[in-house]
């Protein structure tokens, strides 16, 4: 075998490291001439794996780009596959088909930067260009800058009006055909406020929102909530005017939604409607790019990130800051190990002082959950050969050239205001960092991604880099840049003077590929549970629930039969084609696939809808509690008896990707060969796997003969029966009622843990053998084995994740008694919401499926609660917000979930 210089088959990041990068694969055995020395690869190697390149002893560190990221466990010769025991465990389940080494042959190094204060030099920045370039933008006026793009904005102020602005968004999809000088209407919605108690995260929240509202790209905002969450319009209101916000500079309105859904549609159609002639009348005028506030982030990381993506990134941002305008650089776990470089060229030791500050800060906030901020790669990073969070860091922080200089350190969505290069306090997770530069003023995004993550902001255009050729060639529809041309021989400036040329022309209103494919995502910083330490032990020994049901009171209650469908799996309400994204990053490319197959004219072969259960999980968060949570949830979905066929959708790089998902199956005892995978990136894109889930769905329906109407009894129905806010003890006593009906005929019945039912004395008589004696018998998530009456642990206050808990035990039909707005309810599974509150009733009569008299009969609410239910499993009837598709699906952290 011919040997190959270290130039043709890797590349040193600098001279002098002692660990090359793979190139591309390698083959066992293949022989590497560098430094006069020739050797041979141990192992086979993917590419972006590294190996030595020249003899490391035992203890000595290891170094790429000069920085230090583990210490040898012995000695390690030349050519040797360079692995820690955290990538071993990662690839273990990756299918590979060669072997990896037995043991790791290096421990994960990192070092806490110190300052020296008294040696400290202040930096230079690069000098400011001649003449300042131009672009074509929308003048906002004093306070608000210029624009890259104009757009209306629906924003759901907390997460209880998602679904309310993501379907008046909706109404408008036509806007940008009928008025050219606007870019689109937009839901912005997200995870966050959707609790009953102040999250800790509130400050994050207020500013993000309040940023978002004036940001540049913003030509209007219509701010949405129900006027009784704990963050509300007039909280929003109240701090944009305390700190200075230019408000009066934006076309805006605060609306409460006080009545039923389809009229507050109306209604909210009606304001946004009558801005839009106001809105197109700005036209772009010829603008400095002064006024470009650019966001630098990184997604779906690989080794080559720091070789070519982010390399070309800093290209970018050291031209927008040469022309006077703001370059804002976050991610704080992901600078992690590369501190020294990052304040190698700083404005101020007050300024590298914050910088270090923001570092421990995070680390103190990870360690009250019981994790570290070093955790961060995710599977698909160390597929991808970034082992440890040293390695990803020292590449991440390559969106910074050396010449550029770091001149301040601000708060998460804090605004930006003066021209420079920032960095921003923020997690990894990619989308929670964009969202908060968004919030500080990023009219522009430039994405560096070695995987090729798709992400795109609904109102900042988002230029996408990916870091090799080939992976460019399998996304060439999604990705817009080919850093790759950097390893294949382009000049580093040739390349960067190419891509600030197509930045100018997509801030002056070429649109990006991901404003083409109709990609958005938005993800606030997300709420942490825990303030201090000493909660964790508990938390984690504390013991599971059993899974063996309450027992309830042995006596006759009302009955009823409904029209179920018999199948393979037994008696089911409905059937559904079901789209699981394994991430956040996954997640609206399943919705859109869903929404094209049910659009699609012909027979279903047996479905009657597809679901795309979309969420922001599996990436960019810690592992661990939470993530079990997660997978359990997954897991229960895909369980569930109105699942026809089930199809998980993996974006590629996240933590739980596809061969995540499919051991953590294997391990609990499911088959994984009835389910469908798919991979928007190894597939080749959005319209590849477009077309793989559609034929996957057409050839499996096809193998199972339909399902059989049949009439059956309550034995055969799983409800879920919840209350939110108070309730009277007659209505009370007869859901109890209701619930002794299913669980005592042989069903299944599960309230959360957190209902307020469950605090009333009659329904408990009305249902448990021994009212006193209860307790949660089902984990958050967990599928209700054994049919009866279960209480499943609820560690959130947010509705919606409780609903999607309860979606996990394979609950059939929801029922909830609501006093206050209507709830957002579950997109699988109906959701019947009634109320006896008066005033609820008053303002939210028309959503309501049934209504009582605070007074009325337990017998009577029973009978017709049991009605109720009869017809909507018999798909006779459909509840009203459900039917609007007032729906949501949001996982829980627990109780020790955070970013990172």
């Amino acid at each position: 075998m011919a040997s190959l210089a270290l130039e043709q088959a890797g590349r040193l990041p600098v001279p002098g490291d002692n660990v090359a990068i793979a190139g591309r694969r390698l083959e066992a055995g293949t022989a590497i001439t560098h430094g006069g020395q020739t050797f041979r690869l141990t192992h086979t190697l993917m590419e972006g794996h590294r190996f030595a390149a020249r003899p490391i002893s035992a203890g000595e560190k290891l170094l790429s780009w000069a920085l230090p990221f583990g210490k040898a466990l012995r000695t390690i010769a030349p050519g040797e596959y360079i692995c820690n025991r955290g990538m071993l465990d990662a690839l273990a389940h990756r299918g590979l088909d060669f072997a990896l080494p037995a043991e790791p042959n290096f421990e994960d190094y990192l070092q806490r930067h110190q300052l020296d204060e008294r040696a400290f030099t202040p930096g230079k920045q690069v000098p400011l260009a001649d003449a300042p370039r131009t672009f074509m933008g929308f003048r906002r006026g004093p306070g608000r800058g210029v624009g890259t793009r104009n757009a209306v904005v629906v924003l759901g102020t907390t997460s209880l009006t998602a679904s309310y602005a993501r379907s008046l968004a909706d109404r408008f999809k036509d806007v940008p055909g009928r008025f050219p000088n606007i870019d689109g209407v937009v839901a912005v919605t997200h995870t966050e406020g959707g609790g009953s108690q102040t999250p800790n995260n509130l400050d994050f929240v207020l500013r993000t929102l309040a940023g978002m509202m004036v940001n540049s790209n913003v030509g209007a905002v219509l701010a949405v909530d129900y006027g009784t969450e704990v963050i509300t319009n007039a909280k929003v209101r109240s701090f944009m005017q305390e700190a200075g916000y230019p408000l009066d500079r934006v076309l805006h309105e605060f609306i409460s939604l006080t009545g039923d859904f389809r009229g507050e549609l109306a209604r909210g159609e009606q304001i946004v409607a009558g801005w839009l002639p106001q809105v197109s009348a700005l036209t772009r005028t010829e603008e400095s790019l002064a006024h470009i506030n650019l966001a630098l982030q990184c997604g779906g990381s690989d080794a080559f990130s720091g070789i070519s993506g982010n390399p070309l990134a800093g290209c970018l941002a050291r031209e927008v800051v040469r022309n006077g305008g703001i370059a804002n650089l976050c991610e704080t776990d992901e600078l992690i190990g590369a501190e020294p470089y990052i304040l190698s060229n700083v404005r101020d030791v007050a300024t590298a002082r914050k910088f270090l500050e923001k570092i421990e800060i995070f680390r103190e906030r990870a360690a009250w959950h019981g994790h570290s901020a070093e955790g961060n790669p995710s599977g698909g990073n160390k597929f991808r050969g970034l082992y440890n969070i040293a390695l990803k860091s020292i590449g991440a922080a390559r969106k910074k050239p050396a010449d550029v200089r770091l001149d301040f350190v601000t708060e998460y969505a804090e605004r930006l205001t003066r021209p420079g290069y920032n960095f921003m306090d923020s997690p990894g997770n990619d989308l929670e960092g964009i969202a908060g530069q968004v919030a500080a003023g990023a009219n522009m995004i430039v994405f560096t991604t070695g995987n090729g993550s798709i992400t795109n902001f609904p109102f900042v255009p988002t230029i996408k880099v990916v870091t090799t050729t080939g992976r460019f060639n399998m996304l060439a529809h999604e990705m817009d840049v080919n850093a790759g041309r950097y390893q294949d021989g382009m000049p580093m400036e040739q390349l960067g003077a190419e891509t600030f040329e197509l930045m100018v022309k997509i801030a002056s209103g070429q649109r990006c590929l991901g404003e083409k494919a109709g990609h958005s995502q938005v993800s606030i910083w997300r709420n942490w549970q825990q303030t201090g330490h000493g909660r964790v032990e508990q938390i984690l020994a504390a013991a599971a629930p059993s899974g063996k049901p309450l027992p309830v009171r042995k006596e006759r209650g009302p009955s009823a039969t409904f029209q179920g469908l018999r199948t393979p799996r037994g008696v089911a309400v409905e059937q559904l084609g079901l789209i699981v994204p394994t991430s956040l990053c996954s997640a609206l490319v399943a919705k859109q696939i869903a929404d094209k197959l049910n659009a699609e004219p012909g027979d279903k072969q047996g479905v009657s809808r597809y679901v795309a259960l979309t969420h922001t999980e599996g990436c960019g968060a810690a592992g661990g509690y939470s993530e079990e949570l997660f997978l359990r949830t997954l897991q229960g979905h895909l369980a569930h008896s109105a699942v026809r066929r089930g199809l998980l959708l993996e974006h590629g790089c996240e933590k739980t990707h596809n061969d995540a998902v499919r051991h953590y199956l294997s391990e609990h005892g499911v088959d994984t060969g009835i389910f469908g995978w798919a991979s928007i990136q190894m597939d080749g894109g959005i319209e590849s796997v477009t077309a793989k889930v559609r034929g996957w769905f057409q050839q499996s329906l096809r193998r199972e003969p339909p399902a059989q109407a049949e009439d059956v009894g309550l034995e055969h129905l799983s409800i879920a029966l919840t209350a939110v806010g108070a309730l009277p003890e007659p209505v009370a006593g007869g859901l109890g009622r209701v619930a002794q009906a299913v669980a005592g005929a042989g069903g299944t019945v599960v309230v959360p843990k957190n209902a307020s039912l469950l605090q009333s004395r009659g329904f408990r008589e009305a249902v448990l053998a021994a009212p006193e004696q209860w307790g949660a018998t089902l984990g958050y998530g967990q599928r209700a084995a054994q049919p009866g009456f279960h209480v499943m642990e609820s560690p959130t206050d947010h509705a919606v994740e409780t609903f999607t808990g309860l979606g996990a035990t394979g609950v059939e039909v929801m029922l909830a008694h609501v006093s206050g707005p209507p709830l957002q309810g579950h997109p699988m599974i109906p959701l019947i919401q009634v109320s006896a509150d008066e005033r609820t009733v008053k303002r939210f009569g028309r959503d309501l499926d049934a209504q009582f008299s605070p007074n009325a009969k337990s017998e009577n609410v029973a009978a017709a609660l049991l009605d109720k239910v009869a017809a909507v499993a018999s798909r006779r009837y459909v509840p009203k917000l459900f039917g609007t598709g007032n729906t949501d699906f949001q996982l829980t952290r627990g109780l020790l979930g955070l970013s990172l």
